[in-house]
């Protein structure tokens, strides 16, 4: 693509004021590179995948709600991550972190391990411990 057709669309980008850095042509055929805020089709996916995540972390906070999982998966969801990441965070096996999303192991959890995974979500113990969907 040539620099001067790069398209600068509105998208996510600029609100966060936030450029894209892509490698276009120049006058003379070299590659380098320029900074997009976004371009319609790009735009289209960005929204899309940001959609699915809310819809995603509405129904964690459903599913917490009717006491099904705990609310580990809500935070989780909500951090955008998954069971790898979040056993990172918190130096657990993947097993066990999916053993704590089960309402009734969450409740016995200790103080300490709580800690491990508020601090991984960036709340207080008793915002996790406390958080019942509603």
């Amino acid at each position: 693509m040539k620099k001067q057709d790069l398209p600068q669309d509105e998208s996510n980008l600029k609100s966060a004021n936030m450029t894209e850095v892509l490698y276009v042509t120049d006058e003379n055929n070299n590659y380098t590179t320029a900074n997009s805020i976004g371009w319609d089709a790009k735009k289209a996916a960005l929204d899309e995948s940001l959609a699915l995540i809310s819809e995603r972390i509405e129904e964690a906070r459903q599913n917490v709600a009717n006491n099904i999982v705990s609310p580990i998966i809500y935070f989780m969801e909500l951090n955008k991550m998954d069971f790898q990441v979040l056993a990172a965070y918190v130096d657990k096996w993947q097993w066990t972190v999916k053993r704590h999303t089960k309402p009734s192991i969450f409740k016995k959890l200790s103080d300490s391990t709580l800690k491990k995974y508020a601090d991984a979500f960036g709340i207080s113990v008793d915002e996790l411990k406390n958080f019942n969907g509603k």
